[in-house]
C-alpha cells in the first residue's frame, strides 16, 4: 500500500502532493517536465533551494537540460548489486568470485581489483567525451539519458569509470554499479538497471609471453585503420587481444549456466571500442544477447596514459543474467521488497541452484491513450518516462500500437496501450482509472500534445 500511495502521490504532478519538505519555487517555464525539478526529501535527493538538487551530498543547479524525475531520484543509492542475499548480488558475486580464482597474479592474489561502490553521478565528460563518443552522437540525446544540468548526469554505463580507473594505474579490473537510461516500458526494460565493465590492459610482454618466437612481434605499427583492427595495432597483437577476450567470457558463461552452452558472436559498433562483439548464448533452445565487449580504442588508453600498452573491454548487465539464470520473468521484480520474492534467495552459498517460483500472477488492466503530437520536436521516451513516473511500478508495459497522420492537416496522432499490473497484488479499476486519467492530465500539460480522449 505504501509504495501505491507513493505512485498516486507522483500521479497529480501538484506541489499539494508532494511533502511539504520539497520545494518547487522557481522551475523554468522551459522545463518539459515538472517532475524533473520535484525530488523528494525522504529519499537521497532534496531540493535545497529553487532549481538546486543535492544528491548524494552534493548540490547540482539545475538548467535547461535537466530531465531527472522524482521516480528516478528515488533509485539513487539503493544499491541493489550490494543487497546481500539480492539476485542481483548474487549474479556480482558469481562473477566477482570466478574471474578472482580464475585469475591470479605472480603471488596468488586475484589479478582483477572491482569496484561497486562508485556514485552514478558523473560528469557528462566521463560518460562521453572520455570514451571519444562524438559530440553528435546519439547516444548524448537527452531524450535517452538522465541529466541533473548540462555538466553532470546520471550514468548511462559503467563505461564512464573506464578512463579515470585506467588512469589511477590499473590493468586489470572489474567495475559494478547502478545505470540510468530512458528506454521503452516492458518487462526486461527499466530505467535503472546494473552493470558491470570489465577492462584488462596487457604489455607487450605479457600479450607474447606465451607465443613461440614472440620477441619479434609487436604492439603497435603506423598502418592503416580496417574492420579487424585500429590504425595504430597490429594484426598479431588485434587477435592475440581478441582471442583473449572472447575466452575469457566464453569461460565466464559457460561457468554461470554450465559446460554445455552455445555461445556465438556478432559483429558490432561501439564508439569506444574497436573492433566489438557481442555475445549471444543459447539458452533452453533460444539464443539470447548477454554482453557487449572489444578491443579499447587506443587513443582512449593513451590519453589515460597507458600508452605502452593495448587491451579490452566488455559490459554485461545483472539484469540480464538474472532473469536467464533464475528464470525471472519481469525486470520490475528486482526491485520488489516482497518477502516470497526475496527469501527465495536466501541460501547457503553464492553457486546455489534456483528456481525462481513465480508469485500469483495478478491480472492487467489494459487502457489505451490518443492524442495529436505537438508541431515541436517529442520523443516516444518522454512519453514513457512521464507514464513511469506517474504510475511507478503499476505500469508494466506501454506500446504504440498506431500512428496516425491527417491527410488534411498532417497533424500526427500516437495511440498508446498501457498495460497496468501490481507485481506483488491485484489493481481495482478505480485505482488504475485515477492513475490513467493523471497520465493523460499530464501529457496534456507537460508534453504540449492534444488529447484525443
Amino acid at each position: 500500500m505504501a509504495m501505491l500511495w507513493k505512485f498516486m502521490r507522483v500521479a497529480k504532478y501538484s506541489k499539494t502532493a508532494l511533502s511539504p519538505k520539497v520545494k518547487l519555487r522557481g522551475i523554468p517555464t522551459h522545463s518539459r517536465h515538472s517532475s524533473s525539478k520535484s525530488v523528494p526529501s525522504d529519499f537521497s535527493a532534496n531540493t535545497l533551494c529553487s532549481n538546486t538538487v543535492e544528491l548524494l551530498g552534493k548540490a547540482y543547479p539545475q538548467d535547461d537540460y535537466s530531465n531527472v524525475t522524482e521516480k528516478i531520484l528515488s533509485k539513487v543509492g539503493k544499491n541493489l548489486h550490494n543487497k546481500r542475499h539480492h539476485p542481483l548480488w548474487l549474479m556480482k558475486e558469481q562473477v566477482k568470485d570466478h574471474f578472482y580464482k580464475q585469475y591470479t597474479g605472480r603471488r596468488g592474489t586475484p589479478l582483477f581489483s572491482v569496484y561497486d561502490g562508485l556514485s552514478p553521478v558523473v560528469t557528462v565528460q566521463q560518460n562521453f567525451d572520455s570514451l571519444l563518443i562524438p559530440q553528435n552522437h546519439a547516444s548524448r540525446r537527452k531524450e535517452d539519458n538522465y541529466y541533473l544540468n548540462r555538466d553532470h548526469m546520471l550514468r548511462a554505463h559503467t563505461s564512464a569509470h573506464q578512463w579515470d580507473l585506467i588512469r589511477s594505474g590499473l590493468d586489470a579490473f572489474l567495475a559494478v554499479g547502478d545505470v540510468y537510461r530512458r528506454d521503452t516500458i516492458d518487462n526486461t526494460h527499466y530505467p535503472v538497471f546494473h552493470q558491470m565493465e570489465g577492462v584488462r590492459l596487457f604489455s607487450c610482454h605479457e600479450l607474447f609471453s606465451n607465443i613461440k618466437d614472440g620477441e619479434g612481434l609487436q604492439l603497435f605499427e603506423q598502418g592503416h585503420r580496417t574492420a579487424h583492427k585500429q590504425e595504430c595495432h597490429t594484426m598479431e597483437a588485434v587477435r592475440l587481444v581478441e582471442f583473449n577476450l572472447k575466452q575469457v567470457l566464453t569461460k565466464l558463461m559457460r561457468h554461470i549456466f554450465g559446460d554445455g552452452l552455445q555461445v556465438r558472436w556478432v559483429d558490432c559498433y561501439f564508439p569506444f571500442t574497436h573492433p566489438s562483439f557481442e555475445m549471444e548464448i543459447n539458452f533452453q533452445g533460444e539464443w539470447m544477447e548477454v554482453l557487449g565487449c572489444g578491443v579499447m580504442e587506443q587513443q582512449l588508453v593513451n590519453s589515460a596514459g597507458a600508452q605502452d600498452k593495448i587491451g579490452w573491454a566488455f559490459g554485461l548487465g545483472l539484469e540480464r543474467l538474472a532473469m536467464i539464470l533464475y528464470d525471472i520473468p519481469d525486470i520490475r521484480l528486482f526491485w520488489s521488497e516482497d518477502e516470497r520474492f526475496l527469501k527465495q534467495f536466501i541460501v547457503p552459498h553464492i553457486w546455489q541452484k534456483i528456481k525462481f517460483q513465480p508469485l500469483s500472477r495478478y491480472p492487467p488492466l489494459i487502457n489505451d491513450i490518443s492524442f495529436w503530437l505537438p508541431s515541436e520536436t517529442y520523443s516516444k521516451n518522454d512519453f514513457y518516462d512521464l507514464a513511469r513516473t506517474i504510475g511507478g511500478d503499476v505500469v508494466e508495459k506501454v506500446v504504440l500500437v498506431d500512428e496516425f497522420t491527417h491527410p488534411k492537416t498532417k497533424k500526427v496522432s500516437h495511440c498508446y496501450r498501457i498495460i497496468y499490473r501490481h507485481p506483488e497484488r491485484t489493481l481495482t479499476q478505480d485505482e488504475v482509472h485515477r492513475i490513467h486519467q493523471a497520465i493523460e492530465e499530464s501529457a496534456v500539460r507537460e508534453l504540449g500534445v492534444e488529447g484525443r480522449f
